[in-house]
């Protein structure tokens, strides 16, 4: 499938007329395509362009932009591994390299039977929660290899049926449990940062108001 069917076609046209200037609604489109197919194909492009007046080059320059559309097919699973700062001290390397030997792909690959797509990614968010993997942007949390290999072997036998395929719009946040929250306090408990009674130091310093 390629440019959208008669029923996304009116739904992409409801959603150009929220807009005052129809090229306004060509990210919202690009999610409704990826909806659709799974990935953003040439024709779902040109198709967008026609609908909101623009060239299909700048829909495309528009898609290229955003590492979340993809430009060509896809496993049925994206799996994104997070190799940030957090993550990467946590062991999201390691999570990584035992991701690629489990599925037999490298990173940036998809499974020969079109299942699995992995991919290393940035922060996604979930500090707190390191090492955090998504699968279809639905998050996991805290993952030993041996968690990651349960999850991906649920995901073969279609046991995991909350996680939709590819290109469906994650439509909730991250949520993590307030006893899980960690070094956080309210602004009004906090003191003044070291620089910023520093600064003030030095400020009347200059004044003359600090003696030597």
């Amino acid at each position: 499938m390629s440019r959208f069917t008669r029923e996304n076609e009116l739904l992409a046209r409801e959603i150009i007329a929220r807009y005052p200037r129809p090229k306004s609604a060509t990210i919202p489109l690009c999610h409704l395509a990826q909806e659709q197919d799974g990935f953003l194909a040439e024709d779902a492009m040109r198709h967008i362009s026609e609908l909101v007046g623009i060239t299909a080059a700048e829909v495309r320059g528009t898609a290229s932009f955003y590492e979340m559309f993809k430009l060509k097919p896809v496993g049925k699973y994206l799996i994104n591994v997070c190799t940030n700062i957090s993550c990467q001290l946590l062991g999201g390397e390691e999570l990584l390299e035992h991701a690629e030997q489990s599925l037999g792909i490298r990173s940036g690959s998809t499974t020969e039977d079109g299942l699995f797509t992995l991919e290393d990614v940035e922060c996604i968010a979930a500090c707190t929660e390191a090492p955090a993997c998504q699968v279809n942007y639905r998050y996991f949390n805290t993952v030993s290899n041996e968690q990651f290999d349960s999850l991906v072997e649920d995901l073969r036998a279609g046991r995991n049926g909350e996680i939709p395929d590819h290109g469906t719009l994650g439509r909730v946040r991250q949520h993590i449990e307030p006893g899980q929250v960690a070094n956080i306090t309210a602004p009004e408990q906090q003191s003044e940062p070291g620089w910023f009674r520093d600064r003030n130091t030095a400020a009347a310093a200059e004044q003359g108001e600090v003696s030597s």
